[in-house]
């Protein structure tokens, strides 16, 4: 083995033309590209309910409120993402293509979810903005992964 495979392994393309074609194919391509910026908008929302609620301490209801909307447009992404995995490449989640962003996204559910749980255990509200603030963190960490695969494939495309 050469120090260049060593050091370069032969990248894999996203997508096989057979997965391109199921992936172009698919309702649930649509279905991720509608969710996404709505999760988003909902993220920007919450972002700024729970940056007032932190700064002022009012606006605990509102910030809450908006924490649990972005949440469930988490997990539906989640799920509906796991369905178009399991279309375009065979399995529900950990496709080579996105194993890294779905890793992640288990972390970034385990925040969220544990948002949830401080909430229902009644943890004291700045308690449960700071948990919602690094779930919030994971996410745009995560977003920005699935924004470079997006930019990724878009250029193989091109190719």
């Amino acid at each position: 083995m050469s120090s260049e495979t060593l050091t370069h392994p032969p990248s894999r393309r996203l997508y096989t033309p057979e997965e391109r074609a199921r992936r172009d194919a698919t309702v649930w391509t649509t279905v991720q590209g509608v969710l996404a910026p709505l999760q988003f908008l909902a993220f920007l929302i919450s972002l700024a309910l729970v940056a007032r609620f932190m700064l002022s301490g009012s606006g605990y209801e509102a910030a809450t409120i908006s924490i649990i909307v972005k949440t469930g447009f988490l997990f539906v992404i989640m799920v509906t993402g796991a369905i178009w995995e399991k279309v375009v490449f065979g399995q529900y989640l950990f496709a080579p293509a996105f194993f890294w962003e779905d890793v992640f996204s288990f972390a970034v559910i385990a925040l969220h979810a544990a948002y949830v749980w401080a909430l229902l255990a009644g943890l004291p509200h700045a308690e449960q903005m700071w948990i919602a603030l690094a779930a919030y963190g994971a996410y745009v960490i995560n977003a920005g992964q699935f924004l470079l695969k997006l930019r990724a494939a878009r250029l193989e495309g091109e190719a």
